[in-house]
């Protein structure tokens, strides 16, 4: 365990930039233990959810969007 004493900002609840942060670290699997630890500790797991599907649906119409540029330009 770690005995350090606990700052008054770690027990804020996460910004949305490290909830933007956390949902993409999650996305491809490089979430690190600490920001796990604080996500788990004080983020409200609707938040997460709402962060992790709407970063999915972006993602996914990126992903469609760049398809649909190259194949726009690949085909004369």
């Amino acid at each position: 365990m770690d005995n350090a004493p606990q700052r008054p900002e770690d027990n804020k609840p996460p910004t949305f930039w490290q909830m933007l942060h956390s949902v993409m670290a999650a996305a491809f699997g490089v979430q690190s233990h600490k920001n796990r630890a604080r996500d788990f500790t004080h983020g409200k797991p609707s938040h997460f959810v709402i962060m992790g599907i709407a970063f999915t649906a972006i993602f996914a119409l990126m992903l469609m969007g760049i398809v649909q540029l190259v194949l726009h330009f690949a085909v004369p």
